[in-house]
């Protein structure tokens, strides 16, 4: 898959401060990227760099195939976690300007704007001012003004910030939407489950260093340690356990279940077959859950944050 955006081993220091170090990541046309890590990693400075607003010391970076320029600043949308509206003007006169700031003619301008407001039902909004609206309301606003111009590549840094969970499900639907219809997504969150439910690919930075990168499911294949969730309804659960023990690495376990069941984590070896463990369990009793863990975004994520802090 052609990629939109490639950045190359870019470096960035403030003063005796390394924000970024040689670091890359190529983003698939057509996807949605996730751009990971704890506070202070370096994700805001990379993204201000392919927003043109800092400059990197070191490396190069590529939007479509050609250098990053400044007149790449249409072809990009940067919906920023520190929000920026004008809180004085009214919601629809300003939206317009902004508007019309990326390359927008005031009637085509208006035209989309019509569209989106009634999109996200606020309709009713444009002569409001923006003090006027709760921060999920102003969110709306910023998150349309971001998108208006089409552009080749969106950038959202915590989009979900303000929202209650109807109208994050909304945005995060539109999101989905953009990218069917052709559009390239930078995400940069702190809540993984959104991370699971919209990215493709993922970069994880830690430490001004990128630590892990590529596709979401095979970094998840990855990661799995063949390790199955269970639960057994038998007549003499201390027994059965002391059993499987002695066959299987075990640790105990907890998840809901409407049986008194025995539940436990089994790990296979290395050739171990879930099959063979399925079968051997339904000798011993009623199996009632039997689930394979995959790590989710977030236990990888604690995992490699730790690692690197080791």
């Amino acid at each position: 898959m052609h990629n939109l955006l490639e950045v190359t081993n870019v470096s960035k220091k403030f003063g005796n401060f390394t924000a970024l170090n040689e670091v890359s990541i190529a983003v698939p046309k057509g996807s949605i990227y996730g751009l990971l890590g704890p506070n202070g990693a370096g994700k805001t400075t990379l993204i201000r760099i392919i927003n043109q607003i800092t400059l990197p010391d070191s490396g190069h970076v590529f939007l479509d195939g050609s250098p990053l320029q400044s007149s790449h600043v249409k072809d990009i949308g940067y919906l920023p976690e520190e929000r920026g509206l004008y809180k004085s003007m009214k919601v629809g006169e300003q939206a317009l300007y902004l508007a019309q700031l990326k390359g927008l003619s005031k009637s085509v301008a208006k035209a989309r704007l019509n569209y989106w407001f009634e999109r996200l039902e606020i309709g009713d909004w444009w002569h409001k001012k923006i003090h006027e609206l709760s921060k999920g309301m102003a969110q709306k606003i910023q998150f349309i003004v971001t998108v208006l111009h089409e552009p080749k590549l969106l950038i959202f840094d915590e989009p979900f910030s303000g929202f209650d969970p109807i109208n994050a499900n909304l945005i995060k639907d539109e999101i989905l939407r953009l990218r069917a219809n052709g559009a390239t997504v930078i995400f940069s969150t702190h809540r993984m489950e959104s991370v699971e439910a919209l990215c493709d690919d993922i970069a994880l930075i830690h430490k001004s260093h990128k630590i892990l990168d590529g596709k979401l499911l095979e970094v998840k294949r990855a990661y799995k340690s063949n390790t199955y969730q269970i639960g057994i309804h038998t007549s003499n659960a201390e027994a059965l356990e002391t059993e499987i023990a002695t066959k299987f690495n075990t640790k105990p376990t907890d998840f809901k279940s409407l049986n008194d069941d025995l539940q436990l984590d089994i790990t296979l070896t290395e050739g171990g077959s879930p099959n063979d463990l399925l079968n051997y369990l339904t000798t011993k009793g009623q199996v009632s859950h039997f689930v394979e863990l995959i790590p989710s975004v977030n236990d990888i994520f604690i995992q490699k944050v730790t690692e690197t802090k080791a």
